[in-house]
């Protein structure tokens, strides 16, 4: 069994605001804490751009846990309105074009921002988790 590791912060991703780790990375596998559209000094304007955003921030902690955006396997989303799926679904189409990971989609009360995205997904080859 493969150890446990903890990713506190990712660069270029808001720390987290509370006593939670960004990815822990066990049995080849990425677990993400929700990431936001929210950077520090960063303001997205559109919803498209909030979920680039926030895309964009999942990558990088993606990334310093040894893997990526094409290695996701599962994605959890949390939109605060039902009107920001079309929107969604149209940065998600270009963003995973070639690779579709299995996506659950839900409408929540979310603490003053618009989204919320966390995954699981497989470490790159030669990553160790």
């Amino acid at each position: 069994m493969s150890a446990i590791q903890r990713f506190d912060t990712a660069p270029g991703v808001p720390s987290a605001v509370g006593p939670y780790v960004q990815a822990t990375s066990a049995g080849g596998f990425v677990f993400t804490t929700g990431q936001i559209p929210a950077a520090p000094g960063q303001s997205t304007g559109t919803f498209a751009d909030d979920v680039r955003a926030t895309l964009r921030n999942l990558e990088s902690v993606l990334v310093a846990a040894g893997s990526d955006l094409d290695h996701i396997v599962k994605l959890n989303t949390y939109l605060s309105a039902p009107e920001q799926l079309a929107p969604y679904n149209q940065v998600y189409e270009q963003v995973f074009a070639g690779h579709r990971p299995a996506r659950t989609t839900v409408c929540v009360g979310l603490w003053g921002v618009s989204m919320e995205i966390d995954c699981i997904a497989v470490l790159r080859s030669g990553s160790e988790g």
